[in-house]
């Protein structure tokens, strides 16, 4: 019986992937772990390996096709002892070949949902109102949404609490980080459908924190349409670029991170001047290899690590990462650290880190953001972590606040070291000093505890010789 490639699902949140490259051709022999594909991610560039023997019948969709959602057919591997030639026409008639996107587009289509379920789901037919008792089926067509005779949308949340969405939407949610009850449902009765997430990752349709507790309440006031933003600028004077699938995650995670989690910030001035010293000490005795390249090269982002990473042992409770079941205290320092890239970011983690020397550290992060720049991490070395570290200093941003990037419960943003005027001992002195801002998650970490924590990063960044012992 032929077997059905699919576009793998290649990390928890991927919904699509671009086919980049195809390694075998329709004819080749196959067997079980050869790689046969390229797909791109939103973060990385993976390698897609067989997982059965057999011949390459058909190749489905070709190769620079973007966006094919997962679990779309992509090819079929004709087993042994099949007609490869009827197992080719057989696929072809079945699913016609992906339609490459074209080089030139003047206007980006919208963004459609990632999932072949969520067209499903939109196309399902209306039918009668849902009783309270029973389970809400997945009849998802358009209604228009009620109002309470004041031009305001009614709350989808019944006076009992209970809130209609459908098993699909609830997953999407859960997958984008968004509290279902916080979702205007566009539904039959309000109730919640896939869309209806679409539109709350993008910042649309998302009830005020007095909303979700029952009873009418206005909408947060919709995003601009893109005609409407179009509308604002002449003709010509402007050209799209369409986003890429990693902008699209980041504008997506960001924009859930801003809207469901509580932040608050702590900013504190350090004194780096020990720092540079050791710094520059430490690299100039670094050994060196036979072409007289040194060992290692210790930055004071390396620093920066090393003492965030210290301090969450010293601090534990603040090494968290909220969930609604309980709070996950993790036992070790993860420490991810934003990286830039074309059209966007990725944060690449250091493992372990409070068990780790700083040339560890400085030769891992190192070779983190080579690949990372090149789209060839693993995802098990940009997903999860239990904090991160973004800095700006080396474009002379003196501070700033970061966002909080899910699942973590905090981030720190690092400022340019540079010289200042200080007051000590009644006399105005100059000193290195470097600004860094703490982005705190309310819900898991209160002002103190949060204070704690940076206080003791700030007593490692001005004493390294405290992070040797």
């Amino acid at each position: 019986m032929p077997v059905n490639i699919l576009m793998p699902a290649l990390s928890p949140t991927m919904e699509k992937g671009n086919l980049a490259k195809w390694l075998k051709k329709e004819g080749d022999p196959v067997k079980t772990g050869d790689v046969i594909a390229e797909i791109e991610t939103d973060k990385a560039t993976m390698e897609y390996e067989a997982i059965e023997d057999g011949t390459l019948a058909k190749i489905v969709v070709p190769e620079g096709t973007n966006d094919v959602p997962v679990n779309q057919l992509i090819a079929v591997l004709a087993q042994e002892g099949e007609d490869v030639k009827a197992t080719a026409a057989a696929a072809a008639k079945a699913s016609p070949a992906a339609k490459a996107p074209s080089a030139v587009e003047a206007t980006p289509k919208p963004a459609q949902p990632a999932v072949s379920a969520v067209a499903a789901e939109a196309r399902a037919s209306p039918a009668a109102p849902i009783p309270a008792a029973t389970s809400p089926q997945r009849r998802d067509t358009a209604e228009p949404a009620r109002t309470n005779g004041r031009g305001l949308a009614a709350a989808a949340v019944p006076a009992t609490g209970r809130i209609f969405s459908s098993p699909l939407a609830r997953r999407l949610a859960k997958d984008a980080g968004i509290e279902i009850g916080r979702i205007q449902g566009s539904g039959p009765h309000g109730r919640v459908i896939a869309r209806d997430i679409a539109a709350a990752r993008e910042g649309r349709g998302l009830r005020t924190p007095a909303a979700t507790s029952g009873g009418a309440a206005p909408m947060i006031a919709p995003a601009m349409t893109d005609q409407q933003i179009r509308a604002l600028y002449d003709d010509g004077s402007y050209e799209i670029v369409p986003h890429d699938g990693m902008r699209r995650t980041i504008a997506a995670r960001l924009t859930a991170s801003v809207q469901t989690i509580p932040h608050f910030y702590l900013t504190v001035d350090c004194d780096i001047g020990k720092l540079l010293e050791a710094r520059e000490e430490i690299n100039a005795t670094a050994p060196k290899d036979k072409d007289g390249k040194p060992a290692y090269k210790l930055s004071v982002n390396d620093f920066a690590i090393k003492a965030l990473a210290l301090a969450l042992q010293c601090i534990p409770d603040a090494n968290v990462s909220w969930t609604e079941a309980g709070m996950l205290k993790h036992k070790h320092s993860d420490i991810g650290v934003a990286v830039a890239m074309p059209n966007g970011l990725i944060t690449p983690i250091v493992r372990n880190a409070e068990n780790k020397s700083l040339s560890v550290i400085s030769n891992e992060m190192r070779e983190l953001a080579s690949r990372a720049r090149a789209r060839k991490l693993k995802p098990q070395e940009y997903q999860g972590g239990t904090t991160a570290i973004s800095n700006l200093g080396m474009y002379g941003i003196k501070d700033f606040t970061a966002v909080i990037n899910p699942p973590h419960a905090t981030i720190l943003a690092v400022g340019a070291g540079e010289e200042r005027a200080v007051v000590r001992s009644g006399k105005i002195e100059a000193a290195h000093i470097m600004s860094v801002t703490m982005s705190c998650d309310h819900r898991a970490v209160d002002g103190a505890l949060g204070a704690e924590l940076i206080g003791v990063f700030k007593s490692l960044i001005e004493n390294p010789v405290m992070m040797l012992v």
